[in-house]
């Protein structure tokens, strides 16, 4: 860019032309900016579970049947076939314009590159192309696995994904893993451009919600995108969007981190009930001696959920991911410590146990999510230390007011048995002064 010229004019001589060139750097400073934004805006990556975490549950965070993205890439063998086979599917739907469409995909997805590497935080160890190879078949997977669960039409009578028991469960869990995560950014740019059937007038948040729908409690097709805001990271985030309180925190007059289980609560005044069924699972107040918890349906796939869900908060900052579902299964926890209080928490609808476990087996439930959990989230991250804090200066006052009335009632009582006793007493050396004069004056006058 040419910034200013000087002329030297002298008499006798030809005019000189001296002229500045200085480089236009406005496009070195506007990619080094937007690279530190994107290192900003990658508040949650995708990370290893920490080995605490992992100890003797691997199964829980590992996949078993399909692995998606670079962590566990060629893990699980025999299923790259159906990914392939879905690949294809999903790119030939528009002959025969297919080899266009890919080509698209694979520049966009090579334009993005860098950034969805830097949103792993664990180095990827693979080459440019294999890596997006991965993103490529990996993304157009799901976005075909959601567009088949979501129409009957599109899917074949020999799909073992669909046609074979239990096997949508394990794929339903292996994409909530934590560490088998793709960014959303590459879904959702390779969902405008693959080509999508007629039929589908869905977003792939509406796609994506139907598909997980059996982990959203409340689960309801109407819920408009617009609810999660402009940027998801990936599936996993987008549940945990799900799940997150929406009303304000309760505010703590004194921050505690414990309460009594259900049936102690019972006992001492406290109602159990069950939120509406709008409410977020993580909705749970308290007032004028009601605890309102929002039901939980428990099912094959609520362990492993959960265990994600806390792993990607306790691994991410706390100012960008609080620790709310964690703070949940430290207070769920508290709550359930014998199996009568499983049987209230299910009575009262709170517990759904949708074909999944005895009572026994929910009580260890929460108590194995709830190992190393409590550790990790002190009294201020603890987010139901309001709730906590309402509820144990509630059973105080309980408690201040019981002994009132008890000491009322004593003295009351202990008064009136003295009254009564005095006035008895009375009454007897009445009747005995009164017997005695009597016979005092027959004994007179018949002597």
């Amino acid at each position: 860019m040419e910034i200013g010229s000087t002329s030297l004019d002298k008499p006798g001589r030809n005019k000189d032309h001296v002229s500045v060139q200085i480089m236009n750097d406005d496009n070195y400073l506007a990619t080094s900016i937007k690279q530190k934004m994107d290192i900003i805006s990658l508040s949650h990556y995708v990370c290893r579970v920490p080995e605490e975490l992992l100890k003797e549950n691997q199964e829980m965070y590992y996949p078993s049947l399909v692995s998606v993205g670079p962590f566990h890439r060629g893990r699980v063998r025999g299923t790259d076939d159906l990914k392939w086979r879905y690949f294809n599917t999903l790119l030939s739907r528009k002959l025969p314009n297919s080899e266009s469409v890919l080509d698209r995909c694979i520049s966009a997805l090579k334009h993005v590159e860098r950034k969805a590497r830097m949103f792993y935080r664990d180095t990827v160890e693979l080459g440019s192309e294999e890596f997006v190879e991965t993103l490529l078949v990996d993304g157009c997977f799901i976005i075909e696995l959601f567009l088949e669960c979501s129409f009957r039409s599109l899917r074949r009578s020999d799909d073992p994904v669909f046609s074979t028991d239990g096997t949508l469960s394990r794929l339903t869990c292996d994409l909530i893993l934590l560490e088998n995560q793709l960014p959303f950014m590459v879904l959702d740019q390779l969902f405008h451009l693959v080509p999508i059937p007629n039929q589908c007038n869905m977003s792939l948040i509406e796609l994506a919600l139907y598909f997980f729908r059996k982990l959203i409690p409340g689960y309801n097709s109407s819920i408009p995108p617009k609810k999660f805001g402009p940027e998801i990271h990936h599936l996993l985030d987008l549940i945990r969007l799900l799940y997150l309180p929406t009303s304000p925190q309760t505010r703590p007059t004194t921050a505690q981190n414990s309460m009594n289980h259900a049936m102690q609560l019972l006992r001492l005044g406290i109602k159990l009930k069950k939120a509406d069924n709008e409410e977020t699972p993580l909705n749970i107040k308290f007032s004028n001696g009601e605890l309102k918890i929002p039901p939980l349906k428990i099912h094959s796939c609520t362990e492993i959920l959960l265990r994600n869900l806390i792993a990607m908060e306790l691994i991410s900052h706390p100012k960008s991911c609080s620790k709310t579902v964690a703070s949940y299964v430290v207070l769920m926890e508290q709550l359930i410590k014998t199996k009568r209080d499983v049987r209230l928490l299910h009575d009262k609808n709170i517990l759904i146990l949708d074909g999944y476990g005895r009572e026994g087996e929910i009580l260890m439930l929460f108590k194995k999510l709830s190992v190393g959990v409590d550790k990790n989230v002190n009294v201020e991250e603890f987010y139901y230390r309001g709730v906590c804090g309402e509820i144990n200066g509630f059973q105080a006052r309980k408690r201040r007011v019981l002994c009132e009335k008890m000491r009322y009632f004593y003295h009351r009582t202990h008064l009136g048995v003295v009254g009564f006793c005095l006035a008895v007493g009375f009454l007897v050396l009445v009747f005995t002064a009164v017997c005695i004069s009597v016979l005092a004056y027959l004994l007179h006058h018949f002597h």
